[in-house]
């Protein structure tokens, strides 16, 4: 599902400007500055609190508060580098603070850097554990990173924290779709929509479920009623084409598949079933035209977004030495020849030749497929790249053909509590020190028995 509800940063925290707890004492000028700087933002007078609230900082540097409020001004203004410079000034001040990695992450999540948000989230919930708004946040964040059990688990952290909120119950719908837990999703897009009878995503998440459910009937009305609110909305025509292309209504189903390519040329999914559609009603020619196109638009959305992390840095790279060094002392070659593939790539990657070291460890996979270990070389050296996605599925194939591969857990549980899935993360963690790879245990200690020693509300 695509349709997820933000709250504005400014509906969030401009107006209801929290108290940040300051360990300076300030000059009495820079006190006053900081006083008319609130009041000004309060007033949504942007201009004046940030001339107020720089004055107050020229005379006190140290003050964590004053960055802060100067930092929501900016990015109200629409000066978000400048905002998340103030911001990293507050938290390295005052970094017990939760609210400045509240608006950080805010800010992140609203430029598409999800990752670094629900770090952010995460500090601001170390500080305030009953914070609903951080859990839901850091749910949405990582809902959009396909991290569903455990946006569901934020969700529910803040419903119980906030109860009956038409966006959270909606967020807990759309998770459940993901899960395929289609009851669960129905019951709480139902009392979404019990609250806002209009809320298109709770509509678009309610017929998709029944869909899911072969509810065909219940199905297409929630979909035409979403329509009745929006028109512009692509992947409503999509869902709605689809239910007409199961009942075998193929010239419907394509006119909303048109609708939908229309509204969003780049629409994969609308495309490939458009083509599927012509292909019975117009012609298997004219149909593989659309599917053609579907996979060639498709394709660039395929590839890796590399990334990297200071964390993933420190983690993985003593495990790729380990193995080059320690792991193969292969001097003799065999009649498994894909051991010399593997060997000849782990050198080339030590020598920096990371593209050579990838072509050789997918020809040992091809010589012997089901060599999990080879898997896991693959995925070390594509974490090594930045490629932690192919890295992750590699380690996962890996732990299919060898359950018992300590240091593909290891690697899979760095990867996952990194992009935000620490509960999948500290689980691949644990199951690694479980069968003796030690060097679990370290980030074991910093990373998941302190979430674990939060709080329970």
């Amino acid at each position: 599902m695509k349709h997820f509800s933000f709250k504005s940063l400014g509906s969030l925290l401009l107006f209801t400007v929290p108290v940040l707890t300051s360990y300076c004492q300030a000059p009495p000028d820079a006190t006053n500055y900081l006083q008319e700087g609130i009041r000004r933002i309060n007033q949504k007078d942007y201009a004046g609190a940030l001339k107020e609230l720089t004055s107050s900082i020229d005379l006190n540097p140290q003050s964590a508060q004053a960055l802060y409020y100067r930092a929501v001004v900016k990015n109200s203004l629409g000066d978000v580098q400048g905002a998340v410079l103030d911001l990293d000034q507050s938290i390295e001040l005052n970094p017990s603070d939760g609210v400045p990695f509240m608006e950080r992450g805010l800010i992140r999540t609203q430029n598409n850097d999800y990752r670094g948000a629900i770090q952010d989230f995460t500090r601001s919930l170390e500080s305030n554990s009953t914070n609903a708004e951080a859990y839901f946040h850091r749910g949405v964040c990582r809902m959009k990173a396909n991290y569903y059990a455990s946006a569901l688990a934020d969700f529910v952290r803040a419903d119980a924290l906030s109860p009956g909120r038409g966006d959270l119950l909606t967020a807990m719908g759309q998770c459940k779709n993901q899960l395929n837990d289609f009851k669960g999703a129905l019951n709480d897009f139902t009392k979404a929509l019990e609250k806002k009878p209009n809320q298109v995503d709770a509509l678009v998440g309610r017929g998709y479920a029944h869909y899911r459910n072969s509810n065909n009937k219940l199905a297409l009305e929630d979909f035409n009623k979403g329509i009745s609110f929006t028109k512009s909305d692509a992947d409503l025509f999509y869902k709605r084409g689809l239910v007409k292309a199961r009942m075998n209504n193929f010239e419907d189903a394509q006119a909303d598949f048109d609708k939908a390519v229309q509204l969003n040329p780049k629409h994969v999914q609308a495309l490939f079933s458009r083509g599927y559609c012509r292909g019975r009603t117009e012609g298997k020619r004219e149909g593989l035209a659309d599917i053609d196109k579907a996979i060639e638009i498709g394709l660039p959305s395929a590839k890796t977004k590399l990334y990297f992390s200071d964390f993933l840095i420190q983690s993985v790279m003593p495990v790729l030495s380990y193995v080059v060094r320690d792991r193969y002392r292969i001097s003799e070659l065999t009649d498994d020849v894909s051991e010399a593939f593997l060997l000849r790539g782990l050198y080339k990657n030590a020598l920096g030749d990371n593209r050579g070291a990838i072509i050789d460890v997918n020809q040992a996979i091809d010589l012997n497929p089901g060599n999990g270990e080879s898997y896991f070389v693959r995925g070390i050296i594509k974490s090594s790249v930045g490629d932690q996605k192919g890295a992750q599925n590699d380690c996962t194939n890996a732990l299919k053909l060898a359950p018992a591969h300590r240091e593909a857990y290891y690697l899979r549980g760095v990867i996952r509590y990194d992009a935000g899935d620490e509960v999948g993360g500290c689980a691949d963690l644990g199951q690694a020190g479980q069968l003796g790879f030690a060097q679990a245990y370290p980030i074991i200690s910093t990373k998941c028995n302190r979430a674990l020693k939060r709080p329970e509300k």
